[in-house]
């Protein structure tokens, strides 16, 4: 396995995860995405993480699967073989990303290009430099995109903005992003760092596990309709009356009587 090829550092309740192949601009490999599986179970696994920031190394975030090294790898032949079973799974980083509890700001500094862009788009707040460009190259391989364009993208920016990147294979840069509303904010890039921590912290700074419970309301309430609010609404009920017993809950209440800044821990 390649050596450090993602970085992980922990400071202040918040796991930054960088990808770190700069010289190859953060180009993915088969040892690339075990150490990231790895990093991110390890983040979502650690009670005193409670925000996730995701990032790339030098000046791209990701510029999609490194086409020499991990297409040409011998681990190839087996994942295709896999892919063309009868029933295959999802690809395994975009299982980890969906299965991911914890809250995930995607900080992307320059080109987030192929599974690249994959990867910001399953985070849960994206976070662009001046730099940053986002494309679904997979049509210009003759490829396929994954389900994070076919389904998720869609999702967060509509229908036409997502097949037009996904039939062109265009690629927008960060002011198109932030029109479509593929981020939520573009800043300076020698900003973007700070201001990803700034998200973090707000988030870290709340009962992470009522931020969790949110996290994951909001994904089973995707593609509900009104007839599915029952189901939707047992989720909730659910989840207030575990909240409703936690250390946290009853330490923000009685901060607010007591008009000071609450302590959360977890519990």
């Amino acid at each position: 396995m390649g050596a450090d090829e993602v970085l992980y550092a922990v400071d202040d309740h918040v796991a930054t995860i960088t990808l770190n192949r700069p010289e190859r601009m953060n180009a993915a490999t088969f040892d690339m995405a075990d150490q990231f599986r790895e990093l991110l179970a390890r983040a979502d696994a650690d009670s005193d993480v409670r925000a996730i920031i995701l990032t790339g190394a030098g000046r791209a975030f990701c510029s999609g699967d490194d086409v020499e090294a991990a297409w040409g790898d011998p681990r190839m032949a087996s994942a295709l073989a896999e892919l063309g079973s009868v029933r295959p799974p999802l690809t395994p980083e975009v299982a980890s990303l969906r299965d991911c509890t914890t809250p995930i700001i995607a900080a992307v500094n320059g080109p987030a290009l192929g599974v690249g862009m994959d990867f910001a788009v399953w985070a849960d707040i994206r976070v662009a430099g001046e730099s940053a460009t986002f494309g679904q190259l997979f049509v210009k391989m003759g490829l396929s995109a994954d389900v994070t364009g076919l389904w998720l993208l869609p999702r967060i920016v509509g229908h036409g903005p997502a097949a037009e990147m996904l039939y062109t294979g265009a690629t927008i840069d960060a002011q198109r992003a932030l029109e479509i509303g593929l981020v939520s904010r573009v800043v300076p890039d020698d900003e973007l760092q700070a201001e990803a921590r700034a998200i973090a912290a707000r988030i870290a700074a709340n009962p992470p596990l009522a931020v969790r419970h949110i996290k994951e309301g909001l994904r089973r309430a995707a593609g509900r309709s009104i007839n599915d609010l029952d189901e939707l609404g047992a989720y909730v009920g659910t989840s207030l009356a575990r909240l409703f017993a936690t250390k946290d809950h009853r330490e923000a209440a009685t901060a607010f009587v007591e008009k000071r800044a609450p302590a959360f821990t977890g519990e």
